[in-house]
């Protein structure tokens, strides 16, 4: 039997919206990953510990508070640190489109606006992640 894709969706920083993030756990779970939610407010400290605790595949970064450069770079800063860049990371939020070539340059593999298909979001994971 194929091993799921395991997913970890945080909500770093002080923005509590969660809904969002609620929904991609939800639909990433239906699409038959394993879903880990960490619920908001959590650090990028707090975050790559649980991924590697969890031992994820994929960390989605939920960011709506306009701290994403900060905060991805942060987490893929302390993936790297822990020699586990090999795990993918994406964001989803309020990201200025002239702001995603940032996100790539630190290791942010997908970026995804409001109102994005979660069907999108699960092929991307799929093609990111070789099982």
């Amino acid at each position: 039997m194929e091993k799921k894709i395991r997913v970890l969706i945080a909500k770093p920083g002080l923005d509590g919206h969660e809904t969002g993030a609620k929904v991609v756990a939800r639909a990433l779970r239906d699409a038959g990953m394993e879903v880990i939610y960490t619920g908001s407010r959590q650090t990028p400290e707090m975050i790559v510990a649980t991924a590697l605790q969890e031992d994820v595949d994929v960390i989605g970064l939920s960011i709506l508070s306009g701290a994403h450069k900060e905060l991805c770079s942060a987490v893929t800063s302390l993936l790297k640190e822990k020699h586990s860049e090999d795990i993918l990371v994406i964001v989803g939020g309020i990201i200025p489109s002239k702001d995603v070539p940032t996100l790539n340059q630190v290791g942010v593999k997908g970026v995804f606006g409001p109102g994005t298909d979660t069907r999108r979001i699960s092929a991307f994971i799929h093609r990111h992640i070789s099982k």
